[in-house]
């Protein structure tokens, strides 16, 4: 048998794959369908939390953000702690594509978890909330439906 945090690596890029693919028919990346479902449950922060989260650079994030304010997907304010600091903000559009990510994302749930008995999959929702937890860092990640 592979080993154990082989076997969770692999799952999960095959996830990321998967979730991927089913934005990609929206005509966005995974990373901007990700930023949207995080801003949908934890608004208001600045770009570097978001970077952080998305695990890429702030410039990368910022070309991003550029791109989806052009598109009205975000709207950026001024940080009233910090003048050079910019917060993220859905618009209303944004929440029409929210749930069209949402809807896009039906089924990966189940097509994951194909085979496994409701129990089963209790016991792994817990075995991995258990994992993310002992990796996480002291400021809790947000919880983002099928993100």
């Amino acid at each position: 048998m592979l080993s154990l945090p082989y076997l969770l690596s692999d799952s999960a890029r095959l996830l990321r794959r998967a979730f991927d693919a089913r934005v990609r028919t929206l005509g966005m990346t995974s990373r901007q369908a990700r930023l949207l479902l995080i801003l949908h449950v934890t608004e208001g922060e600045n770009q570097g939390y978001y970077a952080e989260l998305l695990e890429v650079e702030p410039i990368s994030l910022t070309r991003m953000v550029d791109r989806m304010e052009e598109a009205g997907l975000i709207e950026r304010r001024r940080d009233p702690a910090d003048r050079r600091a910019w917060r993220l903000f859905l618009t209303d559009r944004s929440r029409c594509v929210i749930d069209q990510v949402r809807d896009s994302l039906t089924g990966l749930e189940d097509e994951m978890l194909a085979g496994l008995e409701p129990q089963q999959r209790e016991a792994l929702g817990q075995m991995l909330e258990s994992i993310r937890e002992n990796f996480s860092n002291l400021r809790p990640l947000p919880e983002v439906t099928h993100g």
